[in-house]
């Protein structure tokens, strides 16, 4: 492993700023440039009031769309201006920081199953909290899930409530990939044989798929699709080229997207573009770049603390095709990238006049954007170009 180390601290942060902490002979990732103008966009309040929601899937043939509340709840949206329903039938979470309940996506063959798939925290009988995977089928009238079952339980139990990640998404082939942060335990994430700091992929029913890459090694966790993960809040395929994209939520400064590809180094905690959030180097570091490590394909040196995303491949709206929408916390803005060639082009704002951390993004079967704000008192938004 070859790299730059400053001697002192005051030396390593100039070094980090410049971006100068590259190990020689490498090519530097794309670093995210200041803005461009922010854009103006139409926003339409659609609910109010709703506890940190999480995630929104749309159900078929206009049915509406299911919400998850961080606080355990899996709500029924049927559109309009109209207030949400619970559904029963969701496990009970346990809710902790960031832990609780976290995302929602239907089957590929919900047309036949009625599957819904939810991630999520929740204690075992000894109290140990873990990150947890499983489905329910969804009844006619969409308002409960019978025969919940959990087909997936992290193991170490979790040690805190942060950096969790929890999302999912669901390939070609039916295999459903779940996001792990590191919670805290940044070595952990290049340790193959825990899953803190994993993107793991399994088979709908909670297997192993055959060809995933660790599969009959000693040494490593079968489930581990990628590793060197710090906190990864969004998951989606680019619709163009069907690579799996992934936005990861860096310390300070440090805030990723990555291709994910099967049994690869991302990295974490040896090499990131970010620092500690006391501004102190993370102890780990020894760069911004290893040997044997990817490069993410995007970076931010100040964190805007992205989380959900979603291509945009709707023929509604052609001045945001080929774009990518990014939600940002810490920022309160939504982030809209140019995609090109399979690089980024460009980087807007939207709403940073808004004034609420935005959490999740979807792209509706209308074409409409519809966005979820982290608060105590949420918002489901649907935007449009003005």
């Amino acid at each position: 492993m070859r790299h730059l180390f400053a001697k002192r601290k005051t030396q390593w942060l100039k070094l980090l700023a410049a971006g100068a902490l590259a190990a020689p002979g490498f090519v530097l990732a794309q670093a995210a440039p200041e803005p461009a103008a922010r854009a103006t966009v139409k926003v339409e309040t659609l609910l109010s009031e709703l506890d940190h929601p999480w995630s929104l899937a749309f159900l078929p043939a206009s049915q509406g769309a299911l919400i998850t509340q961080r606080s355990g709840q899996l709500l029924l949206w049927r559109g309009g201006q109209s207030g949400p329903t619970p559904v029963t039938g969701v496990p009970e979470v346990w809710v902790n920081g960031q832990a609780g309940l976290w995302d929602v996506r239907l089957s590929p063959d919900f047309a036949k199953n009625h599957r819904v798939y939810l991630s999520f925290a929740q204690r075992d009988s000894q109290g140990q909290p873990h990150a947890q995977l499983g489905y329910g089928t969804l009844s006619a009238d969409a308002g409960h899930l019978t025969d919940f079952k959990t087909i997936f339980v992290q193991t170490p139990p979790l040690q805190s409530g942060i950096n969790l990640g929890g999302r999912l998404a669901f390939d070609t082939a039916g295999n459903i990939l779940m996001s792990l942060g590191d919670n805290n335990q940044r070595i952990e994430a290049q340790n193959l044989r825990s899953l803190n700091g994993k993107i793991i992929r399994l088979t709908a029913e909670g297997g192993i798929p055959a060809d995933n890459p660790f599969v009959g090694r000693q040494d490593a966790r079968p489930e581990i699709w990628s590793y060197g993960q710090r906190n990864p809040q969004g998951l989606a395929f680019n619709p163009w080229n069907g690579q799996l994209w992934e936005t990861e939520h860096g310390p300070r400064g440090g805030d990723e997207i990555n291709i994910i590809q099967a049994g690869k180094n991302y990295g974490w905690p040896l090499a990131t573009y970010g620092i500690d959030y006391s501004g102190s180097p993370i102890p780990e570091a020894k760069g911004t770049q290893m040997n044997g490590a990817q490069d993410p394909l995007y970076y931010w040196r100040v964190s805007p603390a992205i989380s959900g995303m979603a291509f945009y491949h709707s023929v509604r709206f052609p001045q945001w095709q080929n774009s990518l929408f990014i939600a940002a916390l810490k920022e309160k803005s939504l982030i809209v990238l140019k995609v090109k060639d399979g690089k980024v082009s460009g980087e807007q704002r939207l709403l940073s006049d808004f004034g609420q951390r935005i959490r999740e993004v979807q792209v509706g079967p209308d074409g409409y954007l519809y966005l979820l704000t982290d608060e105590k008192a949420g918002k489901l938004l649907k935007l449009s170009p003005p």
